[in-house]
């Protein structure tokens, strides 16, 4: 499928409902409101396809530029490609997931994660911290700085408080993600998790809950999900 068509397709699967809610998430125009489902079937049809992530994400709708995380290929992306996405993701649909799901699986997985967790910009820390989660699901434990990790699991209580509102949910999420990927700092996640306890995101006019990192973590111990690695970060 050419660009042309596949904007059309997008198009075409405008979902009225699926664009109010998203608006509420905080969705910024231009886009359709295509539910994630059918974005996953053209992903499906259209394999990896490096121009054509490339041309779907310069459109500028976030419809498209969520289809394009789904369709890059991480290896062929260049530091300067990711920080142009990362700088233009207009918002968390975006910047939370289509592009750390990208720069995870990228060269620069850790750089750019490392670079983003300090930005000034609510949208592109909270990415940092969201690349590092789906950096860790999908490298080896023997691939990844455990100390750095170790570092990072130490700042998240310190400086939770005083971060960006998406941030702070990212930095939740972050120490979930440690738990569930590396299990040698699982016991260290855990006393960190307790440390956080319940923490408090303004999630907006929306139904969404922040987790409660402990209870999280007790759950996918229960179901022994701790330790799997993903094929693919996106998901």
């Amino acid at each position: 499928m050419t660009l042309d068509e596949v904007m059309a397709d997008l198009e075409a699967h405008a979902n009225p409902s699926h664009k109010k809610t998203y608006l509420r998430h905080g969705a910024k125009e231009p886009f359709f409101g295509v539910p994630i489902a059918h974005l996953k079937v053209l992903q499906k049809k259209l394999k990896k396809n490096h121009e054509l992530a490339l041309a779907l994400f310069a459109t500028g709708n976030s419809d498209a530029m969520y289809l394009a995380g789904l369709i890059a290929e991480p290896m062929k992306m260049t530091k300067a490609q990711l920080k142009t996405w990362m700088k233009q993701a207009p918002w968390h649909f975006v910047s939370c997931y289509a592009v750390p799901w990208t720069a995870a699986e990228s060269k620069f997985a850790r750089e750019l994660a490392l670079e983003w967790m300090k930005s000034k910009d609510e949208e592109i820390s909270a990415g940092g911290w969201s690349t590092y989660g789906s950096y860790m699901s999908v490298t080896p434990d023997e691939d990844l700085d455990l100390d750095e990790i170790v570092t990072l699991l130490d700042r998240v209580p310190k400086e939770i408080d005083k971060a960006p509102n998406r941030t702070k949910y990212y930095m939740n999420q972050f120490v979930i993600s440690v738990a569930a990927f590396v299990q040698p700092l699982l016991a260290k996640a855990k006393a960190v998790a307790k440390q956080l306890g319940k923490v408090d995101v303004d999630m907006g006019d929306t139904d969404c809950k922040v987790p409660l990192a402990t209870a999280y973590i007790a759950m996918l111990e229960e179901k022994g999900r701790i330790g799997k690695k993903r094929k693919s970060a996106a998901c």
